[in-house]
């Protein structure tokens, strides 16, 4: 209903009326109503005019694919590019279209059900950020995938800039709000150990102005931080280019080859966090990062190595 609400008001020369529009779509003034703030949340700007109605004044920009290479100094990482206006997740995209070309990029405009770290809803907005997700085929050992997330994390807060931090493992911030979240998944034969492809999914931030009141204290953007509206194409191209190198010195070294710089940009260090790990909960301060990406935390019951499981800090709107 809301692509017919935008349909009917871009081939109205002027205003159109909730009354008229209700009429011709079968729907309530309430519904329609409805409709435009969604639209208006989604970048268009709609105006409304008592005893007038609503006109559409302006659409959001979208994605530009030449722009984005135009501005690539990459070999491999976004050479191949797959843009779609809307999708269910460009991660399980990524996943349907897994016989493409290593380093090809899918990138949306809009995703319905975008996901984050343990099956979490990922908001994302036509026009408000970048959701994109990278498609790989390293060659590395099964047990070093994981590291990727880091490598992209790293990738992300050279690009951004705006001071954001990695809250290990997965989220970038701002202050002691999320701009950032990268969930990476993958295709293995773990008889062989042999990786069939790799999925690294990251969603910005960018020109989102506001969000709702529940996750105001959790969520922020790079137009909420800075007042200014950003260019999409060129955030999208600078961390690519970015991720090329990082992960290529991944792959070749592992993980000790970026874990100083990635331990400096780590705004878990040095704090207390409270592991939910290995289905126990503990608390303690995390005091650094290990060879391989894991986090090393001093828990009343000695030194623990996270590699995975649920970390949350202590002083970011209380435990995240």
């Amino acid at each position: 209903m809301r692509e017919r609400i935008l349909k009917v008001l871009k081939e109205t020369d002027g205003y159109i009326s909730g009354e008229k529009i209700s009429s011709m779509l079968g729907i309530s003034r309430a519904a329609v109503w409805k409709h435009i703030k969604a639209l208006r949340e989604e970048g268009y700007e709609i105006l409304s005019v008592t005893n007038k109605g609503y006109r559409l004044s302006a659409e959001p920009e979208n994605i530009s694919v030449d722009r984005i290479k135009d501005a690539l100094d990459t070999k491999r990482i976004g050479r191949n590019i797959v843009y779609m206006s809307r999708l269910d997740s460009t991660n399980e995209e990524a996943k349907r279209r897994a016989d493409m070309s290593d380093g090809t990029l899918f990138i949306a405009e809009r995703q319905e059900s975008g996901k984050g770290r343990l099956g979490r809803q990922w908001e994302s907005p036509r026009g408000g950020g970048i959701w994109m997700s990278l498609l790989l085929k390293p060659d590395m050992p099964l047990g070093s995938v994981s590291e990727i997330t880091l490598a992209a994390g790293l990738a992300v807060c050279r690009a951004v800039g705006c001071g954001a931090m990695i809250k290990w493992p997965n989220d970038i911030v701002v202050g002691s709000r999320k701009i950032c979240g990268i969930l990476t998944e993958m295709s293995a034969e773990p008889d062989t150990g042999s990786i069939n492809y790799v999925v690294c999914g990251m969603g910005v931030n960018v020109n989102i102005k506001s969000f709702p009141e529940e996750l105001l204290v959790k969520a922020t953007s790079l137009f909420i931080e800075t007042g200014e509206k950003h260019d999409r194409d060129m955030i999208a191209a600078r961390i690519l280019n970015e991720f090329e190198p990082v992960y290529e010195l991944l792959c070749r070294k592992g993980f000790g080859a970026i874990r100083e710089e990635y331990a400096r940009m780590c705004i878990t260090l040095d704090k207390e966090v409270r592991v939910i790990y290995r289905k126990n909960e503990t608390t303690g301060r995390a005091v650094g990062i290990d060879e391989n990406g894991a986090l090393l935390v001093d828990a009343k019951e000695g030194r623990i190595s996270v590699s995975s499981g649920e970390v949350s800090v202590r002083g970011m709107y209380g435990y995240v």
